[in-house]
């Protein structure tokens, strides 16, 4: 089989794509693609200023989302339904990596409470919107580092150390997609639920970020993964939202683990595990203050 390329990105006319985190890196790359082939792309990003610039002359309308703010994703929620009757891609980009412990402003611990809790609130409240829509899909971005995660579903807000906290976060992401699914097929909806690992590519997060650690990846990584730049790198996300072949609650990766073309990987036993998904979704309702949506009511 051919590699799968910018080139294979079906026409998109018509289709509207959310994009977290769209102003930089993977974000900014999965947004030029989908709107070079003609999507309507919504950039939702915490700073709105930052996100103009980057836009250029994007033909993209950017809408300013604080996933650390579960009140400002219920505002982006309700400007989505006022603004658009339709939404064909919901884009879990946006992500913090070995931060420091401050809590988000609902007092989660900042990995699990960006990365996996603001994205599961953004993607439930948007929900009627993508059920409402042929062939919608949710695509949330996790790590080869998830396969190192545990999650402590007994105690998921804790704080331990910076890496645990990112690696236990990527883990969420991909246990939510797979069961997020489950849950769309046993209710009989055609929107999917896909998970994509971009690698390790050349993008700001490092650079941007508060741990030595990161800074030390930001210059070593451009020696070791010399290629894989963050075009490359939003390639698993791009293709994940938009080949047909897709099934829903696979993963795709790049090639190499780190790097190449994306093609399909395999999450750990424990992203796959059905009673971690139940539970997660359970602990994840409860620390949100959201009703189990009628839609998505697991049979069996």
């Amino acid at each position: 089989m051919c590699a799968w390329t910018e080139a294979d990105i079906p026409d998109l006319t018509g289709r509207v794509a959310v994009v977290t985190g769209a102003n930089a890196g993977l974000g900014l790359q999965t947004a030029r693609m989908l709107a070079a082939h003609g999507a309507r792309v919504v950039m939702a990003c915490r700073t709105v200023s930052k996100a103009e610039s980057a836009r250029g002359s994007l033909p993209a309308h950017v809408v300013r989302l604080d996933l650390a703010d579960q009140a400002s994703i219920a505002k982006f929620a309700h400007e989505m339904f006022e603004c658009y009757d339709r939404l064909d891609l919901v884009i879990n980009n946006a992500g913090v990596a070995m931060v420091n412990d401050r809590p988000t402003v609902d007092g989660y611990e900042p990995h699990f409470g960006i990365n996996h809790l603001g994205h599961m609130a953004l993607t439930l409240r948007l929900l009627p919107l993508l059920l409402s829509t042929n062939d919608s899909r949710v695509v949330t971005i996790t790590s080869v580092a998830h396969k190192i995660g545990v999650l402590h579903l007994d105690s998921p807000n804790v704080v331990g150390n910076r890496y645990s906290g990112y690696a236990r976060s990527k883990l969420a992401n991909l246990i939510f997609t797979i069961e997020l699914a489950r849950r769309l097929e046993a209710g009989g909806h055609r929107t999917l639920a896909v998970a994509a690992d971009p690698g390790v590519a050349r993008t700001k997060l490092a650079r941007t970020d508060t741990s030595r650690l990161m800074h030390h990846v930001a210059i070593i990584a451009p020696f070791i993964i010399p290629n894989h730049s963050a075009a490359k790198g939003a390639l698993p996300t791009v293709r994940a939202a938009v080949d047909p072949s897709v099934r829903n609650g696979s993963l795709y990766t790049p090639r190499f683990v780190t790097f190449g073309r994306p093609v399909t990987g395999t999450p750990s036993h424990r992203a796959r595990d059905p009673e971690s998904g139940r539970r997660l979704w359970k602990v994840s309702l409860e620390l949100l203050g959201l009703e189990e949506p009628e839609e998505l009511r697991r049979r069996g």
